[in-house]
C-alpha cells in the first residue's frame, strides 16, 4: 500500500504532460498509466515496428526494446514494464532492465510495499520464479500460478513435478502436480493444484487439491484435510492463522474453518471469500437463487441483489461498513451496506472508502464519459480517469484525469465534489 501521508495534498489542478500529439509521433500508443501520487503519466509507444519504448511525462526511457507490455507503477512510485530484448523476456524498472534474460516471462506480482516484484519465467521447456532479478534454483515441468505473500518475503507456486506420458490415464490419477514454498516442494502429489495461499506469518502454504473425479479437499503443507468435498473454491488464510473456504455440500454451498462448517447457511453458489482487516468478521460473494447475487456478511445475506454478477466486496478501513459492484443487464452499480446507488453506469471499478470509512468514492463510465460518484452523487467529465484516492484526513480527493488531450493531477475538496 502507498504511502499517502507524503504527496502534495494542497487543493488545485497541475497539467502534467499534454498527450495530443502522441498518435502523431509514435505508430502505436497503448498502456496508459498514471502513478499514485499522481505525479506521472506513463505509456508504452512504438516508434518503429519492431521497436518499443517507456514514454514518461513528455520523456521516453533511454533503452529500447523489441517489445513491453504490463505497464505499471509499484506502491512505492517505481515504473515497472516486461520487455523483450534478442527475443528474450526480462524485466525493466524505472529504465533499468533486469541482468537475467528468459524464454518468456510473465503474470508479475508486486509485494505490499512495491520494493518486491516476482514473475513466472520459462527457460527452455523448464519454468521456475524470478524474485527481483534472483531465480529459484529449482526447475519444474510446469508451473500454473503463484502466489507471493503481502511483504514479499515468500512465494508459492502450482508445479508439475512429474512428466505425463500421452494418454497415461493411470498417471494422471495418480497425480503429477504439487506445492512449492520457497523452493521447497511437497512430497505429496495430487490429481490438480489450485489456488496457493500463504499463510500471514509466512512458513505455510495451503491449497485446493483434487483427490480423484469429484472430490476436493485443501493441503496444507502437503498434509491433506480429512473432509472431502464434491466442489471447493480459493483457501484464504484469516489474519489469525484460519484457512477459510467455500465448499459444496448437500443442500448449497457454505463456507467452512479448517475443513469444520463455519457458515449454517446455504447458497446456490458462494466465493471471494473476505476478511475484515481485524480478521474477526467475514464477507463473500453469493447467489441466492438464480439470477440472484448478491454478498453476504457474516452468514447474513443483504437484502438487495444483482441479476448477473457481483464483484469482490471491499471492507472499509475500520471494517464496519462494505460495498460491492453489481451487474444488472447492461447496467453496473454500487451497493454499500445492503443498499444500491439509485445511479446506474455503463462501467464502475472497485469502489474506495475514505480513511475513516464515512465516505465511498469510485470511478465510473457513461456514454464513453468518466466520472466520480461519491455516495453515489456524480461528478467530473473526463476523458480518462484512475481510480479516486482519499487524502489521509478524508477530506479531500486526488483526481488524476485525460482532459481535452492532457493528463492532470487535481486535488478536490470533498465537499466541493459532494456539490456536484
Amino acid at each position: 500500500m502507498f504511502d499517502r501521508k507524503s504527496w502534495n495534498w494542497e487543493p488545485g489542478k497541475k497539467k502534467v504532460a499534454e498527450l495530443g500529439d502522441l498518435t502523431g509521433q509514435f505508430q502505436e500508443v497503448h498502456e496508459f498509466v498514471a502513478s499514485p501520487d499522481g505525479e506521472r503519466i506513463a505509456v508504452v509507444v512504438v516508434p518503429e515496428a519492431g521497436s518499443a519504448k517507456v514514454w514518461v511525462n513528455g520523456g521516453v526511457w533511454e533503452n529500447d526494446f523489441e517489445r513491453a507490455w504490463s505497464l505499471r507503477f509499484t506502491a512505492d512510485g517505481r515504473l515497472f514494464a516486461l520487455v523483450r530484448v534478442d527475443d528474450m523476456w526480462s524485466a525493466a524498472v524505472d529504465d533499468e532492465k533486469w541482468p537475467e534474460d528468459y524464454d518468456f516471462a510473465w503474470n508479475p506480482k508486486f509485494s505490499q510495499d512495491g520494493s518486491v516484484i516476482a514473475l513466472q519465467v520459462k527457460e527452455g521447456m523448464e519454468y521456475s520464479l524470478v524474485a527481483n532479478g534472483k531465480a529459484w534454483e529449482k526447475k519444474f515441468i510446469s508451473c500454473r500460478d503463484f502466489s507471493l505473500s503481502p511483504d514479499g518475503a515468500h512465494m508459492a507456486a502450482l508445479v508439475q513435478v512429474e512428466a505425463l506420458p500421452e494418454a497415461d490415464i493411470v498417471k494422471f490419477m495418480e497425480g503429477t502436480w504439487s506445492v512449492v514454498l520457497d523452493d521447497v516442494t511437497w512430497e505429496q502429489k495430487f490429481i490438480n493444484v489450485y489456488s496457493p495461499a500463504i499463510s500471514p506469518d509466512g512458513k505455510h502454504v495451503a491449497a485446493e487439491v483434487r483427490l480423484d473425479i469429484n472430490e476436493y479437499t485443501v493441503a496444507q503443507d502437503g498434509k491433506v484435510w480429512q473432509s472431502k468435498f464434491g466442489c471447493i473454491w480459493a483457501p484464504r488464510y484469516r489474519p489469525d492463522g484460519g484457512i477459510v473456504l467455500p465448499v459444496k455440500v448437500d443442500g448449497g454451498w457454505t463456507l467452512v474453518e479448517n475443513g469444520s462448517p463455519l457458515w449454517k447457511g446455504r447458497y446456490v453458489q458462494l466465493w471471494h471469500q473476505t476478511f475484515e482487516p481485524d480478521g474477526k468478521g467475514i464477507a463473500a460473494v453469493a447467489a441466492t437463487a438464480y439470477g440472484k447475487w448478491t454478498v453476504v456478511r457474516d452468514d447474513d445475506p443483504w437484502r438487495c441483489s444483482f441479476e448477473d454478477l457481483v464483484l469482490p466486496p471491499i471492507f472499509s478501513p475500520d471494517g464496519h461498513r462494505l460495498a460491492a459492484v453489481g451487474k444488472d443487464g447492461e447496467s453496473w452499480g454500487i451497493a454499500v451496506d445492503g443498499k444500491k446507488w439509485s445511479e446506474g453506469f455503463d462501467m464502475a471499478w472497485d469502489p474506495v472508502f475514505s480513511p475513516d470509512g464515512s465516505q465511498v468514492a469510485a470511478k465510473v463510465e457513461r456514454n464513453g464519459v468518466f466520472a466520480i460518484a461519491l455516495d453515489g452523487k456524480l461528478w467530473g467529465s473526463f476523458n480518462q480517469l484512475w481510480e479516486p484516492i482519499f487524502s489521509p484526513d478524508g477530506k479531500h480527493l486526488l483526481v488524476r484525469a485525460v482532459e481535452n488531450g492532457a493528463y492532470f493531477r487535481q486535488v478536490v475538496p470533498v465537499d466541493q465534489v459532494r456539490q456536484g
